[in-house]
């Protein structure tokens, strides 16, 4: 699986981004996908998962409200909407595939990664 992540950049806080991630290649009929983030000096964490289908998502506490996550199964995209944005946003966001048919937050359970892109939160 091959996964090309977007939409990364400089915002203010306050605002909004959406973030995108198209994969290609053998996805699997059942899979989910995730979002997770690093910011500098620190582990990566999970942000947000959906299932193939969308019925099942999961969200770190801290984006709760603030972030959504979707998916277009036709175009084997994912979404990550940003809004009210903070300077703790700020980090590199990667997209990952997971074999699991539920969303999942350990990383360790995603075979493919995108390569990240850039999300910095002014105050």
């Amino acid at each position: 699986v091959q996964l090309q992540a977007s939409g990364g950049g400089l915002v203010q806080a306050g605002g909004s981004l959406r973030l995108s991630c198209a994969a290609s290649g053998r996805t699997f009929s059942s899979y989910s996908m995730g979002w997770f983030r690093q910011a500098p000096g620190k582990e990566r964490e999970f942000v947000a998962a959906i299932s193939r289908t969308g019925g099942s998502t999961r969200y770190t506490d801290s984006v709760k409200g603030r972030f959504t996550i979707s998916g277009d199964n036709a175009e084997n995209t994912v979404y990550l909407q940003m809004n009210s944005v903070k300077p703790e946003d700020t980090a590199v966001y990667y997209c990952g595939h997971s074999g699991s048919i539920v969303p999942v937050t350990n990383p360790h359970l995603y075979g493919s990664w995108g390569q990240g892109t850039l999300v910095t939160v002014s105050s």
